[in-house]
């Protein structure tokens, strides 16, 4: 093993490979900033290119085009709401706050260090655990994944501010059944679909997030049509591009990082959960450790809100990469490219990957952690220049924001309902944020709710339509119970914070 590793940094750091490092982080980002243009878009752009290539040097390209789509995703999701990755969702939240703020920069500064640290810590997890960690990725089962998912969906309760429970909940449902339309996976009948072939295929998660996000917030600053003061204008130009984080900043984050990049990387190493998933938990378990005072700060511009799914994310990035490899196993739409890059090359992804092609297995691993400097350095200094869009006058920058978000969902399918269903949903969503009802949740449900739909099917197929499934296994019995002590967990801190209160009054 250790002869492979020493192989494989030997040609993640040849010249040329750096190189392919840097072009495809460099790339990635710039195709992951445009609304509409992910990951699987900027691979799909970057295949053709790598045919000539040595097969270790076209998937490090591939690689390095892949968490800097993420890390670019990361960066319309801060400056314009419009996170056009799944994965970069949960980043918005915090992070758009922090940026309307006048933080622009810090809030870059934030996502670019917690996006450096998780995707280190993963680097150096899949260095000497990948081979292990592809046995206990095997052991999941259908019960074990539907656990996941409804312990993902407990994450609603961090999008619920003080008494709107109710209302993220009533989202997350909306969202679910949203999931629901198309074709049935199982049975290949249509569901709610009222006789429109356009919606046979379902509803694009890209569609919904950009009329949620981006289209809505455009809509809703129109709507408001607000006008800066002297002082808020001031503070935009003066501290967008400050890239400072104080002490206690740093000491507040650094717990944050640690816990999310460790928990990203063993969801991305899961086949099928990704980094979306790992996003939304990790946003979620802050959100649930987080003292009274500072759940407040979340939604409004958390340092910890923006920090958690930033390394969370990009540690999933990562960790997807051990079923991948090591089992051929895509365990998203982006890995699920990659893998056919890697069988266009002639190389057959699975367990003994490692040992009959170790220079190709170790070297994309090292060029991960060089991918990660290179993010770094190369995001850094562009930080205050990318920040200043949100010092565009709002007539220039609204009108912008609509337009890329109706482009980037058009360019996907070309199809022209997509655009009507769009501006429907968009206005669904502004009247929706008019009476307080969060957007979030509705995201979160949509997003898993096909997942667990498939999952719980195949689980019950299984036990012979039992709920047997949901305590007969350890793995699945320990997820749930989690998954309780996470729901509970508020309530409890709140009786013991009302009980310490109560006797200081004494």
């Amino acid at each position: 093993m250790m002869e492979g590793i020493l192989e494989g940094v030997s040609t993640a750091l040849s010249t040329y490979n750096i190189m392919m490092v840097a072009i495809g982080c460099f790339a990635g980002t710039f195709i992951g900033m445009l609304p509409g243009l992910g990951p699987i878009s900027a691979i799909a752009l970057m295949i053709p290119i790598t045919y000539g290539m040595d097969p270790a040097s076209g998937l490090i390209l591939i690689a390095g085009v892949y968490y800097g789509a993420i890390f670019g995703g990361s960066t319309s999701s801060i400056l314009i709401n419009a996170p056009g990755v799944a994965g970069t969702v949960a980043t918005s939240f915090d992070g758009y706050p922090m940026a309307k703020q006048g933080h622009a920069g810090k809030a870059l500064a934030i996502a670019a260090y917690s996006s450096f640290t998780g995707g280190t810590i993963a680097a150096v997890f899949l260095l000497f655990a990948a081979p292990a960690l592809a046995k206990v990725s095997l052991s999941f089962q259908s019960s074990d994944y539907f656990a996941l998912m409804v312990l993902g969906l407990t994450a609603v309760a961090a999008f619920a501010g003080k008494g709107k429970f109710l209302k993220a909940a009533i989202m997350t449902l909306f969202g679910l059944m949203l999931a629901t339309v198309g074709t049935d996976g199982d049975t290949g009948v249509s569901r709610y679909t009222f006789g429109n072939m356009d919606l046979i295929d379902g509803i694009s998660f890209l569609l919904l997030a950009m009329a949620s996000f981006a289209l809505s917030e455009a809509l809703m600053s129109v709507i408001e049509n607000k006008k800066m003061s002297k002082e808020e204008e001031k503070a935009l130009k003066t501290n967008i591009g400050s890239l400072k984080l104080t002490k206690a900043e740093v000491k507040e984050m650094a717990p944050v990082v640690g816990r999310s990049s460790v928990l990203g990387f063993f969801v991305g190493v899961l086949p099928g959960a990704g980094s979306t998933i790992a996003s939304f938990l990790a946003y979620g378990m802050e959100r649930s450790l987080a003292s009274a005072k500072d759940k407040l700060k979340f939604g409004k511009g958390s340092i910890k809100g923006l920090a958690a799914p930033e390394s969370a994310n990009n540690a999933a990035c990562s960790g997807s990469f051990v079923p991948l490899l090591t089992l051929g196993i895509p365990g998203s739409g982006t890995t699920a490219v990659i893998l056919g890059a890697l069988l266009s090359y002639g190389i057959q992804p699975g367990p003994t990957l490692y040992t009959d092609e170790p220079a190709l297995f170790w070297s994309v691993i090292v060029s991960m952690y060089i991918g990660n400097i290179v993010l770094l350095v190369l995001n850094l200094p562009l930080i205050p220049y990318i920040a200043k869009l949100l010092a565009m006058p709002k007539q220039i920058l609204t009108p912008l924001v609509i337009f890329f978000s109706l482009v980037g969902v058009y360019l996907i399918t070309f199809n022209t309902f997509d655009i009507y269903m769009m501006v429907i949903f968009s206005v669904v969503a502004v009247m929706l944020r008019l009476i307080d009802y969060p957007m979030a949740p509705m995201i979160l449900g949509f997003i898993l709710g096909k997942m667990m739909e498939n999952n719980l099917r195949r689980a019950l197929t299984i036990s012979d339509g039992s709920l047997n499934f949901l305590w007969e296994r350890p793995i699945t019995a320990t997820i749930l119970a989690l998954t309780i002590i996470m729901l509970l967990f508020p309530l409890i801190s709140q009786y013991f914070s009302a009980k310490i209160v109560a006797e200081e009054d004494r």
